[in-house]
């Protein structure tokens, strides 16, 4: 906790120095939007996954939320990023230093606080109705609207619709008269019943809705009855100009990976239950039990809350070839390495929203193997056409198959990489995505055009 606030003590005399007037001075002449985070806590998150408000700073990039920033300056929308965050007292602001844009560290509310305490306190925090009212309760109104006005904000870009914080902001929107959009990064279910009735309401007078999945679109249309022109299907963007293959020799060899070893790769946040890895690490013990002989490396990238009973699932599985880089990558560069060295990227979600990691691995030329989860058939629109192979959700055998395929034919696996990199190109690339997110929310304003 010591080193936490020091960190804050100095990002604040950062902004200080600075000078805020110096870091804002860029967002007034284009149009700017506010991108936030969904409901919760910075730390929320970032905690579970080994990154501070230092490293955040100073390293942090990749991912939807930067992609999206470094997307829309290319066709000169400027972001402000807004967190709220229980370890600050007065609102914090410096500059994401990758990406140039600006930060808001919000405090969070006393009632917020107050709330978590007691719910803590009874032990009762883990409930439905206690997550939706945590989530409702988490913004600072005054606070807020005094940052969007000051920031000169033209529009709010929430992070998920399917999230208490975003019914909130929606309101805040009508009262201040100003747009709220939504993208979908994978919440798609409502915590308690307490969201039933007021969840429609929020998507109708929301502006307009952020969707990658078709499937997503069809369920939300359904469900809410929305007009079509509310609802954008815009792919979650990925910097296919810096992000292409490496020499995979040179990767191998920061990793210590044999030139003679069919690799497979995944990387992302470790959480077992939500990313399947239960069912990858079944599909690799049938992958080497049905290969004795062939040298194989299955390499894990990420960190998160489910680590030590991912290492205990590995020891117990007796799996002597799974090599484990047990860190948040905020090095995007390394994560780019890393990536390279294999010859077969593995998705096993059970859930996605709009899944990045894969439209990472196939801009490094990979051949990506996915469960079919949300995104996935829009990633891959034309299947292995498309440089993926598709296969059922909590199926280890059908995953062990359809990777098998690949670390089998190295001619194959080829080949489906060359046809990924070039879907990656011609779908998801900062330029095509950015122009699509300007259009989209500035359509009816005199801001829709790029000076």
């Amino acid at each position: 906790m010591t080193n936490r606030l020091e960190n804050i003590k100095m990002l604040t005399t950062h902004a200080n120095e600075k000078n805020l007037d110096l870091v804002l001075k860029s967002t007034q002449s284009q149009p700017t939007i506010a991108l936030m985070s969904c409901g919760g806590l910075f730390e929320d998150f970032f905690d579970t996954v080994g990154v501070s408000l230092e490293i955040f700073r100073t390293e942090q990039t990749g991912g939807w939320m930067f992609n999206y920033i470094e997307a829309l300056q290319l066709v000169g929308v400027q972001t402000v990023l807004i967190f709220i965050s229980s370890r600050v007292s007065q609102t914090l602001h410096f500059k994401h230093e990758p990406t140039g844009a600006t930060v808001c560290m919000l405090p969070s509310p006393w009632l917020h606080r107050t709330f978590r305490y007691i719910c803590l306190a009874m032990k009762i925090s883990g409930r439905s109705l206690c997550k939706s009212l945590d989530s409702y309760l988490v913004l600072p109104l005054g606070l807020l609207t005094h940052e969007l006005k000051q920031q000169g904000i033209n529009a709010i870009v929430f992070q998920d619709y399917e999230n208490p914080s975003f019914d909130v902001c929606v309101l805040l929107g009508k009262l201040i008269q100003l747009p709220v959009f939504a993208s979908f990064q994978g919440g798609s279910y409502q915590r308690s019943r307490l969201e039933r009735p007021i969840r429609p309401f929020a998507l109708r007078a929301s502006t307009g809705l952020i969707i990658g999945p078709k499937t997503e679109i069809q369920r939300v249309s359904d469900r809410y009855q929305l007009l079509s022109q509310k609802l954008a299907q815009i792919f979650n963007p990925m910097d296919v100009t810096t992000w292409h293959p490496m020499d995979r020799d040179q990767a191998r060899k920061i990793l210590g990976i044999s030139n003679h070893a069919r690799v497979a790769v995944s990387h992302g946040r470790i959480d077992i239950a939500h990313k399947g890895l239960d069912i990858l690490l079944e599909a690799w013990k049938q992958i080497c039990s049905e290969r004795p002989n062939q040298e194989l490396c299955l390499l894990l990238v990420g960190s998160g809350s489910d680590a030590p009973e991912l290492h205990q699932r590995i020891a117990t599985m007796q799996l002597t070839n799974v090599l484990w880089v047990n860190e948040y990558i905020h090095d995007r560069t390394l994560l780019w390495q890393y990536i390279s060295a294999a010859d077969v990227y593995v998705l096993s979600s059970r859930h996605e929203g709009f899944p990045v990691a894969p439209i990472e691995a196939i801009t490094c030329e990979l051949p990506v193997v996915a469960t079919d989860v949300n995104g996935i058939r829009d990633i891959f629109n034309e299947g292995e056409a498309s440089g993926g192979i598709i296969v059922p959700r909590e199926d280890p055998t059908a995953l062990a198959l359809a990777l098998g395929r690949i670390l089998d034919d190295p001619t194959l696996g080829r080949e489906l990489g060359k046809q990924a990199r070039r879907r990656a190109e011609q779908a998801f690339s900062f330029e095509a995505i950015g122009q699509q997110m300007r259009d989209f929310i500035f359509k009816d304003t005199n801001l829709n055009h790029v000076s």
